[in-house]
């Protein structure tokens, strides 16, 4: 595997060339009487980066937990780097990296320390941790920090260091739960360059987002679960056209009034959504909707034509309403 400027994946190479890195077959995980993943298939090829959406309560962190061998599933067949978790689990937890949502970073040791007390628990000699650590940091940027406390870091520098953490052994999977949650549009960006050169490297990135331009930005494939099932799985491209509009119209009227208005545009569009402050019309054509619009001698306070994003998708599959 490559292994460029130290961050990339390990020498071993992936047992079964062009095999899967996780096979998932009617994978279930229950706790008690409640079904948190109800049965879904799904494959991650060597190589790319892989993405769950959905809303909280989806099952994304049970399947995360089942396939980091931290957490065992209750039916269904489940490999992971060709392997069966179930009998395996230390050998892949070897084999792979973690970086969980939140940084649990430990306080006490400084930045270098962190990544050299973490490099120990894999038995990696002295010498090689050493190096690593100077590796590591200099892929997150965080060279000139390596004697800081943890506590003086900022928000990104501590999600930059929490990834150079789960780098430490060379993994060939590696499992990102909410990378980028609570950062800035800087630190997000910084981010995503990182995740992109270690997939450029030979590194299978799997990681669950609420971002849904994080998911466009990073991902080839992934799937939509709602409701411990998976809804919707292909490219972000692939999704958008399948299950929304090359582009939306954007109308705003008066307060109260877009019930009423709604059916007035209905058939401007293949659908058109009613939301508290605006119409949302589903077209090809936008501009052509709201060309329309004002030549039936309506006037709304404002228009806005866009593309259909990854978000209309997300919104259509599982709705708006909250879940707790």
């Amino acid at each position: 595997m490559v292994d460029a400027d130290g961050a990339g994946a390990g020498d071993s190479a992936v047992e079964g060339l062009g095999e899967p890195m996780i096979r998932a077959r009617g994978l279930r995980k229950s706790f008690g009487e409640f079904e948190a993943v109800r049965g879904i298939d799904l494959e991650v090829r060597p190589g790319e980066a892989f993405g769950f959406l959905g809303p909280n309560g989806a099952g994304k962190s049970s399947t995360m937990r089942m396939v980091a061998a931290v957490s065992p599933r209750s039916g269904g067949d489940l490999t992971i780097l060709g392997l069966d978790p179930g009998t395996h689990g230390a050998q892949i937890r070897a084999r792979i990296g973690v970086c969980p949502q939140d940084d649990t970073l430990d306080n006490e040791l400084n930045v270098a320390d962190n990544l050299y007390v973490y490099g120990r628990f894999f038995g990696l000699p002295k010498r090689e941790v050493h190096e690593r650590v100077e590796q590591l940091l200099a892929f997150v940027q965080l060279t000139e920090k390596s004697r800081s406390k943890v506590e003086d870091l900022s928000g990104g520098m501590k999600r930059r260091l929490t990834i150079a953490r789960s780098l430490v052994n060379r993994p060939e999977l590696l499992l990102l739960d909410e990378p980028t949650t609570g950062l800035d549009p800087q630190a997000r960006h910084l981010l995503w360059d990182q995740l992109f050169r270690l997939k450029q490297q030979g590194v299978t990135l799997v990681l669950t987002t609420h971002y849904m331009d994080e998911a466009e930005q990073l991902c080839d494939r992934l799937v939509v679960m709602d409701k411990g099932r998976i809804v919707a799985h292909g490219s972000p491209m692939a999704l958008i056209r399948e299950h929304s509009t090359r582009e939306v119209a954007e109308l705003r009227f008066g307060v109260g009034e877009h019930d009423a208005l709604a059916a007035k545009v209905e058939d401007l569009g293949e659908r058109v959504e009613v939301l508290p402050d605006r119409l949302l019309v589903y077209s090809h054509d936008g501009e052509a909707v709201i060309a329309q619009v004002h030549e039936r001698g309506l006037q709304p306070a404002a228009v806005l034509v866009r593309r259909s994003t990854l978000e209309d998708v997300f919104l259509r599959l599982t709705g708006r309403t909250l879940v707790d």
